[in-house]
């Protein structure tokens, strides 16, 4: 489940955006099956500052600073963009966020219990031909050697087993795959799923490029591999005669969990690229781990947040940008604590931000930006005492139910050595997956806390 990868978001790979995040604290149960308390509290992105790009309402800017180079957004993208110019060593920049934290979708919370992630929590073991991500992970001795040329991670931040368990048919099983009782069509569906997989994770075009890579840059743009875009996933399916509803779900479940947005929305590309881009290149050593911490991907922005410690300017947004008649860049910048506007006079600037931000910003970017589609989420952290253990298979980190409009829920404390806790901290993902995106977001935002606070309670109570 979930996530964000240095380059490429991810709630497996790429989160796109949280809109919205639940926090719920805490369901405190006076017994094993009735809820006594629930707090809720609604938090996310300043998305009524951001609103104010429509209409350019701003106040006119009263003082001019000078800078280098600036850097617009503080998520993973723009955090790197800073590392990596230290790292060349220069110092004059300035980085500017909305939020009053950097991070973006690899934000976190906490309480008196645990830490847990708002958006994504975890990162796929890197490809072993991913240099950039790799030279990162030593320096932050997340990889802590190598043994016969194998990278050694380092083992308390790989996620501790169990690592997943799927709720099908009325039990708990292990991995995320249903097994129990499918049949031998399903399990032949599966089988030749997962080869045809392997076949496209070891695809490769006339100049020696994967066809399916990460990072996104290091792979093939041969026009086969560029034609699966032009297909839905399902479609994909269909005509590869795949019709099993277990397989359906699985892949759906894959592609909502990794984008937002199910097999009939996301291209067949897409569909594919979560399963063929990541090599699982180690062997069996690291067999189905991934790293990952209470907080989630915000361990991986706050180790990434030291390059620009002293350079960062939050609560500001950057409502136009222009570049003037001598080539120098000229930004205008709104404070949303001193309601005051900057202009800003750059050499350079790095746009870190979204598409849906960018048309905004240049409006000859607005056509191209009605082509992304930016799944909004409702990320809730449930602290409780309720046992969530199964009979046939005990609490694992990744835990999913079958045929939920849910992606299920992660178990935040499974990374504590002291696995013993009586109070649990589990964060449930929930992705606006119709194709009406828009109608999605506006409905998020128009319903009350009570609505999805019920909502959420009835998925969980499917297999609780």
């Amino acid at each position: 489940m979930g996530k964000n990868t240095i380059g490429m978001g991810n709630r497996r790979t790429f989160l796109q955006k949280t809109i919205g995040a639940l926090v719920f604290l805490p369901i405190v149960h006076a017994c094993k099956t009735t809820i006594s308390k629930i707090v809720l509290k609604l938090t996310g992105t300043k998305y009524s500052i951001g609103h104010r790009l429509w209409s350019k309402d701003f106040p006119v800017p009263t003082k001019e600073e000078k800078v280098k180079i600036v850097i617009v957004g503080g998520g993973i993208s723009g955090l790197s963009a800073a590392r990596a110019l230290r790292q060349k060593g220069i110092d004059d920049f300035l980085l500017l966020e909305l939020d009053d934290h950097v991070g973006g979708n690899s934000s976190n919370g906490e309480n008196r219990y645990s830490k847990y992630p708002r958006g994504a929590h975890y990162l796929p073991l890197p490809n072993r031909d991913d240099d950039e991500l790799i030279r990162f992970l030593e320096e932050e001795k997340i990889i802590v050697g190598y043994k016969d040329g194998m990278p050694q991670f380092d083992e308390f931040q790989l996620s501790f087993p169990p690592q997943e368990r799927l709720f099908y048919k009325g039990s708990w099983q292990e991995d995320l795959v249903p097994k129990s009782n499918i049949g031998t069509p399903t399990s032949k569906d599966f089988e030749r799923f997962f080869k045809m997989m392997k076949h496209f994770r070891e695809m490769k075009d006339s100049d020696g490029r994967f066809w399916f890579n990460l990072p996104i840059s290091k792979a093939s743009n041969t026009p086969e591999v560029l034609a699966l875009d032009q297909q839905t996933m399902s479609e994909w399916l269909l005509a590869n005669d795949f019709k099993s509803s277990e397989l359906l779900w699985y892949v759906d479940y894959s592609c909502r969990d990794d984008y937002g947005i199910g097999i009939d929305t996301v291209s067949a590309w897409a569909g594919i690229h979560y399963f063929a881009a990541r090599k699982q290149d180690y062997g069996q050593q690291y067999k189905n781990n991934v790293l990952t911490w209470p907080e989630g991907n915000a361990h991986l922005a706050q180790l990434l947040a030291k390059f620009s410690k002293d350079k960062t300017q939050q609560n500001c947004l950057v409502f136009d940008v222009a570049t003037t008649h001598d080539q120098q860049v000229k930004l205008l910048v709104y404070d949303a604590i001193t309601n005051q506007s900057k202009t800003i006079v750059a050499e350079k600037v790095i746009m870190a931000t979204p598409q849906f931000v960018n048309q905004y910003i240049f409006p000859e970017r607005k056509r191209s930006a009605k082509a992304f589609a930016y799944a909004p989420w409702i990320v809730a952290a449930i602290t409780l005492t309720l046992d969530l253990n199964g009979e046939e298979f005990p609490l694992a980190w990744d835990n999913v139910i079958y045929g939920s409009n849910g992606l299920g829920y992660v178990y935040n404390q499974q990374q504590s050595v002291a696995q013993m806790n009586d109070y649990k901290v589990i964060s449930y993902y929930l992705p606006f997956s119709d194709k009406d995106i828009r109608k999605s977001r506006r409905e998020l935002y128009s319903k009350k806390e009570s609505y999805w606070e019920q909502l959420i309670l009835d998925d969980l109570k499917k297999a609780h």
